[in-house]
């Protein structure tokens, strides 16, 4: 049955508001007069998608976090023994959000109407993406769906700590890049005009470091605004040229070959692949259908078309493990453990295997790399702000030396 959303007037005249299961709009009027509730505003409830979701102003019901904790807590339940329905009603009524839980009874109406919990899970195309739908569907047709969620909510959660420990590397870096020029653009465009000013005066010549430093002084405050328009203009660009799916794989492919944001890349993209062709792999989906859906994954447009391209030689007979090594954007150490799977007949856990070794790979070299970075900033900030402060500095000890 499907789920509508109400507003009603109880016997006391308040506002109520819930939702309920009923087979049309007129049945679940008459279920609210039944409980002595007079009904404001009766509406089924549906998944947004589509140009409703774009309305929505981007806003997903479930982040990647509390997503893996829903699907963990649905594999718990059902794990336990409790039927599909009765869990979805559970969840349903443990959820916090409004959002959640109209999108949880959507599910449920799905599903008590006999739709496979993938296909309702379709129905929500922005929470619920290509992989997260095809390891359900392979859940459900293995009979192991309750398992399949559990390593479902791992991978998630994994997926998760890879980025976050990323994101937290980079950090701290950029934060110290960005409070560095700000100080020095305060330092330029404020106090060494003020100081500097006292001396122009003065019919002598000013230092070099001086002269150049209230030169740039004079061009920041002059022409800043201009520069930083024309930043800001270089990247709306940018991002609207990304959009050229030809442009977008050319310019990933060069980011591949940057010494360090290149490395961090392949390394991301070449677990989340590995780690997600384990998953589906694991779960029974079929070799080709599962390349589809690791490779969408990639945020990398140069590496997903390597994958893709693989991809057409698995279908015409190649090995995994053999298609993997021409592509050298991917890591040798992907298609020497998919061989090792091929040859065992382990292909998930040595796919698995290889996701584990290849995050904890770029997690050390993204650490290493801020380790570096946060001294040679330091540095770097401190020898700007030596000289802003011998620019200053060099005028005051010329007058002494005029005095005396």
């Amino acid at each position: 049955m499907p789920a509508y959303r109400f507003e009603a007037l109880d016997a006391a005249g308040k506002t109520t508001s819930g939702l309920l299961e009923a087979d049309n709009a007129k049945a679940a009027r008459a279920q609210l007069r039944s409980q002595s509730l007079v009904p404001l505003d009766v509406r089924q409830v549906a998944a947004a998608s589509g140009g409703e979701a774009k309305r929505s102003l981007g806003r997903r019901v479930f982040s990647t976090t509390s997503l893996a904790v829903w699907t963990r807590q649905l594999a718990g339940l059902v794990v336990s023994g409790l039927p599909l329905e009765r869990a979805l009603t559970a969840l349903g009524d443990e959820a916090e959000d409004e959002r959640q839980r109209e999108l949880v009874a959507h599910l449920k109406s799905e599903v008590n109407a006999g739709a496979p919990f993938a296909r309702a899970l379709a129905s929500a195309p922005r929470e619920f993406d290509d992989v997260y739908r095809g390891v359900v569907a392979a859940g459900e047709q293995s009979g192991a769906l309750g398992s399949v969620l559990e390593r479902l909510a791992d991978d998630l959660e994994e997926r998760q700590a890879l980025k976050g420990k990323l994101v937290g590397a980079i950090a701290y870096p950029a934060i110290v890049s960005v409070i560095a020029v700000v100080i020095v653009v305060f330092l330029v465009t404020y106090v060494v005009p003020q100081v500097a000013s006292v001396f122009t005066s003065s019919k002598r010549a000013l230092p070099g470091l001086t002269v150049a430093m209230l030169a740039v002084s004079g061009f920041v405050r002059n022409w800043g605004w201009l520069l930083l328009l024309a930043l800001v203009a270089a990247g709306v660009a940018l991002k609207l040229m990304l959009r050229n799916d030809a442009f977008r794989e050319r310019f990933d492919a060069g980011l591949l070959r940057v010494p360090l944001a290149g490395r961090l890349a392949r390394g991301y993209n070449a677990a989340r692949f590995a780690g997600t062709l384990a998953m589906l792999a694991g779960a029974g989906v079929p070799i080709l259908k599962a390349l589809q859906a690791a490779a969408e994954t990639l945020s990398n447009r140069a590496m997903r078309a390597d994958a893709l391209d693989a991809l057409v030689q698995v279908r015409e007979g190649a090995p995994l493990a053999s298609a993997l090594a021409t592509k050298k954007r991917f890591p040798g150490l992907l298609a020497m453990f998919a061989r090792l799977g091929e040859q065992t007949g382990q292909l998930p856990q040595m796919l698995d295997r290889a996701a584990r070794q290849l995050g904890a790979e770029m997690q050390r070299r993204a650490m290493a790399a801020a380790t570096l970075l946060e001294p040679l900033l330091i540095v770097a900030m401190g020898g700007v702000v030596m000289l802003i402060v011998l620019a200053v500095l060099l005028p005051i000890i010329q007058l002494n030396t005029w005095v005396k």
